[in-house]
């Protein structure tokens, strides 16, 4: 399966990936939407900057899927990870706040700079933040 992350280019999060300083991708949702429960181990995530083409991708090399979140889960995440995921914000009193029911922690390896290619988003929603497909390819932009 491959999927495709777009990033905040504002926190730089690309480049901590391709430096290596951010290893494991965050997800938190209110909601259960992908890629909870979908991505595993063996997947491909493809990178990109809002309003950049995508210009890296990783191999997945294991998930954690985190849901009915408390004080303490949040605490244990944010103890453990905040690091990894480069989260500006570690307080995790600020994260039971926003009430996300679902967290997804995918940790990433073998990652590629790649030639970068336009996507195309049409049926996936202009805000979609995460796009799960069976193959990359359906997602390049035609010439």
């Amino acid at each position: 399966m491959h999927h495709l992350a777009i990033l905040d280019k504002k926190r730089k999060l690309l480049q901590k990936i391709i430096s290596g300083e951010k290893s494991i991708e965050s997800r938190w949702y209110k909601l259960k939407k992908t890629p909870y429960g979908v991505i595993k181990a063996g997947d491909t995530i493809y990178f990109k900057d809002s309003g950049e083409p995508v210009a890296v991708k990783a191999s997945v090399e294991k998930v954690l899927f985190f849901s009915d979140m408390t004080r303490e889960k949040y605490k244990d995440i944010i103890g453990k990870y905040a690091e990894k995921i480069c989260l500006q914000n570690r307080n995790s009193e600020d994260y039971v706040k926003q009430k996300y029911n679902y967290v997804t922690l995918i940790f990433i390896k073998d990652v590629q700079e790649i030639t970068p290619f336009e996507i195309n988003k049409k049926g996936y929603g202009l805000m979609a933040a995460w796009i799960t497909v069976e193959n990359i390819e359906k997602l390049k932009k035609k010439d």
